[in-house]
Protein backbone atom coordinates (compact mmCIF):
# COMPACT_ATOMS: atom_id res chain seq x y z
CA UNK A 1 0.00 0.00 0.00
CA UNK A 2 1.18 3.49 -0.80
CA UNK A 3 0.64 6.09 2.08
CA UNK A 4 1.20 9.80 2.61
CA UNK A 5 1.55 10.93 6.11
CA UNK A 6 1.21 15.88 5.39
CA UNK A 7 2.39 17.23 8.89
CA UNK A 8 0.22 20.09 10.76
CA UNK A 9 -1.34 22.21 7.91
CA UNK A 10 -0.70 26.00 9.30
CA UNK A 11 -3.50 29.02 8.68
CA UNK A 12 -4.35 29.78 5.32
CA UNK A 13 -0.99 29.04 3.37
CA UNK A 14 -0.83 25.66 4.36
CA UNK A 15 -4.84 24.76 3.84
CA UNK A 16 -4.27 26.39 -0.13
CA UNK A 17 -0.94 24.55 -0.73
CA UNK A 18 -3.29 21.02 0.62
CA UNK A 19 -6.45 22.41 -1.79
CA UNK A 20 -4.12 22.94 -5.04
CA UNK A 21 -1.23 19.77 -4.69
CA UNK A 22 -2.88 17.16 -2.68
CA UNK A 23 -5.28 16.05 -5.24
CA UNK A 24 -2.70 16.00 -7.85
CA UNK A 25 0.10 14.04 -5.72
CA UNK A 26 -3.02 11.36 -5.24
CA UNK A 27 -3.30 11.01 -9.03
CA UNK A 28 0.91 10.97 -9.69
CA UNK A 29 1.86 9.03 -7.21
CA UNK A 30 -0.55 6.28 -6.81
CA UNK A 31 -1.56 6.90 -2.83
CA UNK A 32 -4.10 4.33 -1.51
CA UNK A 33 -4.55 6.28 1.80
CA UNK A 34 -3.49 9.95 2.63
CA UNK A 35 -3.49 11.02 6.63
CA UNK A 36 -3.26 15.02 7.18
CA UNK A 37 -2.70 16.50 10.55
CA UNK A 38 -5.15 19.55 10.74
CA UNK A 39 -3.90 20.72 14.43
CA UNK A 40 -3.09 24.29 13.49
CA UNK A 41 -5.57 25.12 9.87
CA UNK A 42 -7.69 27.57 11.16
CA UNK A 43 -5.81 31.22 12.34
CA UNK A 44 -2.94 28.98 13.36
CA UNK A 45 -5.17 27.63 16.59
CA UNK A 46 -7.14 24.57 15.94
CA UNK A 47 -9.91 22.94 13.09
CA UNK A 48 -12.91 24.65 12.17
CA UNK A 49 -15.48 22.62 10.97
CA UNK A 50 -15.25 24.38 7.28
CA UNK A 51 -11.64 24.04 7.15
CA UNK A 52 -11.88 20.44 8.31
CA UNK A 53 -14.19 19.91 5.12
CA UNK A 54 -11.76 21.68 3.18
CA UNK A 55 -8.80 19.07 3.79
CA UNK A 56 -11.15 16.11 3.30
CA UNK A 57 -12.07 16.98 0.04
CA UNK A 58 -8.87 17.64 -1.40
CA UNK A 59 -8.11 14.59 -0.53
CA UNK A 60 -7.40 13.62 2.88
CA UNK A 61 -8.85 10.46 3.73
CA UNK A 62 -8.12 11.24 7.56
CA UNK A 63 -7.43 14.22 9.55
CA UNK A 64 -5.63 14.24 13.34
CA UNK A 65 -5.36 16.90 15.56
CA UNK A 66 -3.26 17.51 18.64
CA UNK A 67 -3.24 19.86 22.28
CA UNK A 68 -5.13 22.22 20.32
CA UNK A 69 -7.73 19.72 18.99
CA UNK A 70 -10.64 22.10 20.23
CA UNK A 71 -9.46 25.13 20.95
CA UNK A 72 -11.90 26.15 18.15
CA UNK A 73 -15.13 25.48 19.65
CA UNK A 74 -17.45 24.19 17.13
CA UNK A 75 -15.23 21.10 16.36
CA UNK A 76 -16.52 19.96 20.12
CA UNK A 77 -19.57 19.32 18.21
CA UNK A 78 -18.53 18.39 14.40
CA UNK A 79 -15.95 15.94 15.68
CA UNK A 80 -19.06 14.02 16.82
CA UNK A 81 -20.92 13.77 13.10
CA UNK A 82 -17.58 13.48 11.17
CA UNK A 83 -15.99 9.97 11.77
CA UNK A 84 -12.87 11.01 9.59
CA UNK A 85 -11.26 13.39 12.20
CA UNK A 86 -9.14 11.81 14.98
CA UNK A 87 -8.35 13.26 18.43
CA UNK A 88 -5.66 12.33 20.53
CA UNK A 89 -6.32 8.93 22.60
CA UNK A 90 -5.35 10.93 26.00
CA UNK A 91 -6.78 14.14 25.52
CA UNK A 92 -9.35 13.72 28.12
CA UNK A 93 -11.54 10.75 29.13
CA UNK A 94 -14.78 13.19 28.77
CA UNK A 95 -13.46 14.57 25.02
CA UNK A 96 -16.23 13.89 22.27
CA UNK A 97 -14.84 11.77 19.36
CA UNK A 98 -11.92 9.08 19.06
CA UNK A 99 -8.86 8.55 19.17
CA UNK A 100 -8.19 5.29 17.29
CA UNK A 101 -10.61 4.13 13.89
CA UNK A 102 -10.48 1.65 11.37
CA UNK A 103 -10.94 3.08 7.55
CA UNK A 104 -11.16 1.27 4.12
CA UNK A 105 -8.55 2.06 1.84
CA UNK A 106 -8.39 1.29 -1.51
CA UNK A 107 -9.12 -2.24 -2.92
CA UNK A 108 -11.13 -2.99 0.33
CA UNK A 109 -7.58 -2.64 2.29
CA UNK A 110 -8.01 -1.72 6.05
CA UNK A 111 -5.95 0.99 7.56
CA UNK A 112 -6.14 1.97 11.78
CA UNK A 113 -5.29 5.68 12.30
CA UNK A 114 -4.09 6.97 15.82
CA UNK A 115 -2.92 9.89 17.51
CA UNK A 116 -1.27 10.29 20.91
CA UNK A 117 -0.04 13.08 22.82
CA UNK A 118 3.33 13.37 24.39
CA UNK A 119 3.86 14.32 28.11
CA UNK A 120 7.40 16.36 27.98
CA UNK A 121 8.16 19.80 28.08
CA UNK A 122 3.44 20.20 27.08
CA UNK A 123 1.58 22.71 28.66
CA UNK A 124 -0.54 20.25 29.55
CA UNK A 125 0.02 16.45 31.67
CA UNK A 126 -1.97 14.61 29.70
CA UNK A 127 -2.32 11.10 30.37
CA UNK A 128 0.28 8.46 29.91
CA UNK A 129 0.79 8.05 26.20
CA UNK A 130 2.56 4.49 26.47
CA UNK A 131 -0.67 2.85 28.13
CA UNK A 132 -2.41 4.70 26.01
CA UNK A 133 -1.34 3.91 22.69
CA UNK A 134 -0.89 0.16 23.51
CA UNK A 135 -4.77 -0.20 24.34
CA UNK A 136 -5.90 1.88 21.28
CA UNK A 137 -4.13 -0.61 19.12
CA UNK A 138 -4.40 -3.83 21.13
CA UNK A 139 -7.85 -4.81 18.77
CA UNK A 140 -6.34 -3.60 15.38
CA UNK A 141 -3.27 -6.03 14.74
CA UNK A 142 -0.66 -5.42 11.91
CA UNK A 143 -1.40 -8.07 9.80
CA UNK A 144 -4.16 -9.44 10.93
CA UNK A 145 -7.45 -7.13 11.80
CA UNK A 146 -5.84 -4.53 9.31
CA UNK A 147 -3.10 -4.05 6.64
CA UNK A 148 -1.59 -1.12 8.21
CA UNK A 149 -1.69 1.25 11.20
CA UNK A 150 -0.44 4.41 10.87
CA UNK A 151 0.53 6.59 14.44
CA UNK A 152 0.75 10.17 14.87
CA UNK A 153 2.80 11.34 17.54
CA UNK A 154 2.23 14.80 18.57
CA UNK A 155 4.81 15.94 20.95
CA UNK A 156 7.40 18.40 21.36
CA UNK A 157 10.47 15.87 22.70
CA UNK A 158 12.27 13.92 20.00
CA UNK A 159 13.25 11.63 22.46
CA UNK A 160 9.98 10.97 23.84
CA UNK A 161 8.58 10.27 20.16
CA UNK A 162 11.70 8.34 19.45
CA UNK A 163 10.76 6.37 22.60
CA UNK A 164 6.99 5.51 21.43
CA UNK A 165 8.51 4.64 17.66
CA UNK A 166 10.35 1.63 19.22
CA UNK A 167 7.64 1.03 21.48
CA UNK A 168 5.74 0.51 18.88
CA UNK A 169 7.95 -0.97 16.61
CA UNK A 170 6.37 -3.98 14.77
CA UNK A 171 2.80 -3.12 15.47
CA UNK A 172 2.71 -0.30 13.31
CA UNK A 173 2.97 0.45 9.63
CA UNK A 174 4.14 4.41 10.28
CA UNK A 175 4.87 6.20 13.61
CA UNK A 176 5.34 9.81 12.45
CA UNK A 177 5.72 12.60 15.08
CA UNK A 178 3.95 16.23 14.80
CA UNK A 179 3.73 19.41 16.83
CA UNK A 180 6.98 21.32 16.21
CA UNK A 181 6.29 22.44 12.90
CA UNK A 182 10.01 21.51 12.40
CA UNK A 183 10.88 18.33 9.89
CA UNK A 184 13.66 16.07 10.88
CA UNK A 185 15.95 14.06 8.44
CA UNK A 186 15.42 10.66 10.17
CA UNK A 187 12.83 8.70 8.14
CA UNK A 188 14.10 4.76 8.77
CA UNK A 189 12.40 1.74 8.97
CA UNK A 190 12.89 0.34 12.36
CA UNK A 191 14.19 -3.50 12.77
CA UNK A 192 10.57 -4.56 13.81
CA UNK A 193 9.01 -3.12 10.05
CA UNK A 194 7.63 0.26 11.36
CA UNK A 195 8.33 3.32 9.26
CA UNK A 196 9.57 6.12 11.44
CA UNK A 197 10.27 9.75 11.51
CA UNK A 198 10.63 12.08 14.35
CA UNK A 199 8.76 15.15 13.06
CA UNK A 200 6.41 15.64 9.78
CA UNK A 201 7.05 19.37 10.02
CA UNK A 202 4.16 21.38 8.90
CA UNK A 203 2.52 22.25 5.32
CA UNK A 204 2.74 26.06 5.96
CA UNK A 205 4.96 28.90 5.04
CA UNK A 206 8.40 28.18 6.20
CA UNK A 207 9.80 31.81 5.57
CA UNK A 208 8.53 32.41 9.36
CA UNK A 209 9.16 31.03 12.70
CA UNK A 210 7.36 27.66 13.08
CA UNK A 211 4.44 29.05 10.96
CA UNK A 212 4.20 32.26 12.05
CA UNK A 213 4.41 36.21 10.96
CA UNK A 214 8.75 36.95 12.35
CA UNK A 215 7.96 40.12 13.48
CA UNK A 216 6.23 39.38 16.83
CA UNK A 217 8.12 36.46 17.96
CA UNK A 218 10.99 37.99 16.61
CA UNK A 219 10.16 40.93 18.99
CA UNK A 220 8.95 38.70 21.75
CA UNK A 221 11.93 36.69 21.65
CA UNK A 222 14.05 39.97 21.67
CA UNK A 223 12.73 42.22 24.08
CA UNK A 224 10.42 39.83 26.14
CA UNK A 225 7.63 41.67 25.66
CA UNK A 226 4.67 41.32 23.39
CA UNK A 227 3.15 44.16 20.98
CA UNK A 228 0.51 41.64 18.88
CA UNK A 229 -1.00 38.88 18.51
CA UNK A 230 0.57 35.86 16.48
CA UNK A 231 -0.65 35.35 12.68
CA UNK A 232 0.63 32.43 10.40
CA UNK A 233 2.66 33.40 7.43
CA UNK A 234 1.02 33.77 4.07
CA UNK A 235 3.80 32.98 1.85
CA UNK A 236 3.88 29.79 -0.36
CA UNK A 237 3.36 26.70 2.12
CA UNK A 238 5.55 23.78 1.64
CA UNK A 239 3.89 20.55 1.98
CA UNK A 240 5.97 18.29 4.56
CA UNK A 241 5.42 14.38 5.71
CA UNK A 242 6.47 10.88 4.65
CA UNK A 243 5.67 8.73 2.46
CA UNK A 244 5.65 4.89 3.10
CA UNK A 245 4.96 1.80 1.35
CA UNK A 246 4.28 -1.34 2.99
CA UNK A 247 3.54 -5.13 2.94
CA UNK A 248 -0.50 -6.00 2.73
CA UNK A 249 0.61 -9.22 4.23
CA UNK A 250 2.32 -8.20 7.03
CA UNK A 251 1.52 -4.55 7.20
CA UNK A 252 5.06 -3.16 7.88
CA UNK A 253 6.62 -0.51 5.67
CA UNK A 254 9.11 -1.39 3.00
CA UNK A 255 10.09 2.19 2.13
CA UNK A 256 9.92 5.81 3.73
CA UNK A 257 10.71 9.04 2.39
CA UNK A 258 10.81 12.31 3.68
CA UNK A 259 8.34 14.59 1.58
CA UNK A 260 8.86 18.00 0.87
CA UNK A 261 6.41 19.90 -2.27
CA UNK A 262 6.77 23.42 -3.02
CA UNK A 263 7.63 26.58 -1.15
CA UNK A 264 11.04 27.61 0.28
CA UNK A 265 12.48 23.79 1.55
CA UNK A 266 14.31 21.66 -1.00
CA UNK A 267 11.93 19.24 -2.99
CA UNK A 268 11.75 15.62 -2.69
CA UNK A 269 9.48 13.01 -3.10
CA UNK A 270 9.13 9.22 -4.18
Amino acid sequence: MKLLFLGDVMGRAGRTAIRDRLPGLRADWGLDFVVVNGENASSGIGLTPDHAKLLLEAGADCVTLGDHAFDQKDMLRFIETEPRIIRPVNFSKVAPGQGVRVFTATRGRKVAVAQVLGQVFMKRPFDDPFSGIEAALKPHSLGGAVQAVLVDVHAEATSEKMALGHWLDGRASLVVGTHTHVPTGDAMILPGGTGYMTDAGMCGDYNSVIGMDKAEPMRRFITGMGRERFTPAEGEATLSGAYVETDDRTGRATRIVAVRVGGRLQPSAP
